[in-house]
């Protein structure tokens, strides 16, 4: 690595862009529901539609979008997909403001934020790995998973306190304000970005959509790290909702140690993102990869056997501590070890299919644990999720592979 592992200014303003807009989507965590609750008098079934639903048919309106900005400088869909989060919430409070605002535009917004948000990710992907040489992406991805940690901790309780005093659409203002801050931080990178080579056929195909999925597997390298991340962060955020239900129904939880239970062990993973970087150069990527995914699976059984009082408190800090500091550590790898095994020229498509998946996966097996948790029971579905949680370490990549061949000199574009 560089001395002092200084990654240049073009990459310190996108990582102040994506710290500004990870801060505004944690200040309003939640506001989604709450206005729906608070101020559309929405049931349970359709605060569960926003958030299952929303997700859902933003991850398909998303799929043509990967394909398309395979082919396009990404430094401007960056800025582009900011822009398009901001305007979509902004309609909120303005329809809030004038007395017009209806579950539908929620719904609709929901779905517009999630397609953009995957987009931004596939393309920021692709722009990282323009913007640094190999040797220095697992450093910026530590770095951004240290930031998405650090946001995480300080977010919610910030925007806990602005609900409490001015309301869940005040959140959305400041959300909506960060990605035209993230924008203009983009913006400010200034670097020059080559142009991608032309697709080949001059229109988007039917068959082009599936590119990324194709892909990835037929890549035995990638195939079962992709499994491995659909399932693996599919259940752990299917039994969510199932362990606020036990926490704040049966067991007597306060909503403040809730909210407690899992912003504390959020060190963990600040922790675990600082050691990514030390441990992959010591032990190597695959092999932290595979550890540390194999040891993040086995902390979610804990949360079965949940009690009452203090001991169930520190029960699920512990758990979500340990869960925590395993994901810090797995996931600035994993997602290095992902661009560094796949080629430059399918890195958005690759991206984009990746994040589809995961946001319809989380969806379905959200919704499928809700029908576990009415016929079983919340402790009993909960558990069920981490007994198959055992099972995903099986999942990961077994050997390590050499990623693609670099570009040939000659046919690469100059850099500025």
């Amino acid at each position: 690595m560089r001395s002092g592992h200084r990654l240049g200014r073009p990459f310190g303003w996108l990582w102040g862009a994506y710290g500004t807009s990870a801060l505004g989507t944690w200040l309003a965590f939640g506001a989604f529901p709450l206005i729906a609750i608070q101020v559309l008098n929405a049931g349970p079934g359709e605060v569960a539609a926003l958030s299952s639903v929303g997700a859902a048919v933003g991850a398909v309106v998303a799929v043509p979008l990967g394909p398309w900005v395979e082919f396009r400088r990404k430094r401007p869909v960056l800025i582009a997909m900011d822009l398009v989060r901001f305007a979509a919430l902004l309609t909120i409070p303005a329809a809030f403001a004038l007395g017009v605002l209806t579950f539908l535009q929620l719904l609709l917004v929901s779905v517009v934020v999630a397609a953009a948000d995957i987009t931004f990710r596939a393309a920021s992907g692709a722009y990282l790995k323009t913007l640094l040489p190999p040797e220095d992406l697992l450093v910026a991805n530590a770095r951004f998973e240290s930031t998405a940690w650090t946001t995480t901790i300080i977010g919610p309780p910030l925007g806990g306190a602005a609900i409490g005093l001015l309301g869940p659409v005040a959140t959305l203002v400041a959300d909506a304000v960060s990605y035209l801050l993230s924008a203009l931080g983009i913006r400010a990178t200034g670097r020059h970005e080559p142009r991608p080579e032309p697709r080949e056929a001059a229109r988007l195909r039917a068959r082009d959509l599936l590119d990324g999925w194709r892909y990835i597997l037929a890549d035995a390298t990638l195939r079962p790290l992709f499994i491995n991340t659909a399932l693996f962060n599919g259940l752990v955020m299917a039994a969510s909702p199932l362990l606020a239900v036990l926490m704040l129904g049966r067991l007597g939880f306060a909503p403040w140690q809730y909210g407690l239970a899992f912003a504390l062990p959020s060190i963990g993973g600040l922790l675990g993102s600082r050691l990514a970087r030390p441990l992959a150069t010591r032990f190597g990527q695959h092999r932290v990869l595979v550890v540390a995914g194999t040891l993040r699976a086995f902390w979610p059984i804990g949360l079965a056997f949940l009690g009452p009082g203090t001991g169930g408190l520190l029960l699920v800090m512990g758990v979500e501590f340990g869960l925590i500091l395993c994901c810090g550590v797995f996931n600035p790898v994993s997602a290095t070890y992902r661009l560094q095994h796949t080629a430059t020229d399918r890195v958005a498509r690759t991206l984009s299919a990746w994040a589809v998946t995961a946001k319809a996966s989380t969806a379905l097996l959200t919704a499928v644990w809700g029908v576990l948790g009415g016929l079983l029971g919340p402790r009993t579905a909960i558990g069920l999720a981490g007994v198959l949680l055992l099972a995903t370490p099986l999942l990961l990549p077994r050997r390590g592979a050499a990623p693609p061949p670099a570009p040939e000199p000659e046919s690469e574009p100059s850099r500025t």
